[in-house]
């Protein structure tokens, strides 16, 4: 065989190769699930990618976590492959404590997980009603666990159905509401009041940690 010939062989086969050293298969499992506490999701601020839960894969040399990020209503989901997973919380991350409690799973097709937590505060008994141009929220704020005062309730309306404060058209905060019940009132200007939808949210938060929301409810 020509001596060059061979040498284009030998160098057309090594390209080859590590060609289909990167043809890997793509995760093809979906896991979903919800943060809960007493079997109920915990709202969250859902923008910004601003709560997070972490999966670990066993079994592998290269041990990272996979971010796993929490929607508005307390869901998650996440692409993976086949396998033994644990779940963590982010550590001060989230309305809740840090006990970084770990739930193992293992992912075959289509997987659902939960991961429960104690929030520092839930909100109960939430009613909103707009008269005219004024939207008044009542609710309960409860004390769950810690010592953490409650920084401040925030009331918020956003014209889809994302609704935290980051995404609002108008917000008022209450400093200092305490616990117990709480009335906040906010006046909406006609711009606001000009949208066809208006989706309202109360939301508790404490000092250095993310606010505890209420379900999104719809009030025009």
């Amino acid at each position: 065989m020509n001596t060059k010939y061979y040498f284009l062989i030998v160098i057309l086969s090594a390209l080859f190769a590590g060609c289909g050293k990167d043809n890997y298969d793509e995760p093809g499992s979906f896991v979903t699930g919800s943060v809960v506490y007493n079997g109920q999701p915990v709202g969250v601020k859902g923008t910004g990618s601003t709560v997070q839960l972490e999966i670990w894969q066993k079994g592998y040399q290269l041990y990272t976590s996979i971010p796993v990020y929490v929607t508005q209503d307390g869901t998650f989901s996440a692409v993976l492959f086949d396998g033994n997973y644990k779940l963590v919380s982010k550590s001060g991350n989230g309305p809740w404590v840090s006990k970084q409690d770990t739930v193992d799973f293992v992912v075959k097709g289509k997987t659902t997980v939960d991961y429960p937590v104690t929030p520092f505060y839930t909100i109960s008994g939430e009613s909103f009603t707009l008269s005219g141009s004024t939207l008044t929220a009542t609710f309960t704020i409860n004390q769950v666990s810690g010592t953490q005062p409650v920084e401040r309730a925030i009331l918020v309306v956003n014209k889809t159905g994302y609704v935290d404060e980051t995404a609002q058209i108008a917000r008022v905060d209450k400093v200092n509401p305490g616990t117990g019940q709480v009335t906040m009132t906010m006046n909406l200007n006609n711009t606001v009041l000009s949208n066809g939808t208006l989706n309202a949210r109360v939301g508790v938060k404490i000092a250095g940690r993310e606010a505890i929301y209420c379900p999104v409810k719809k009030i025009k």
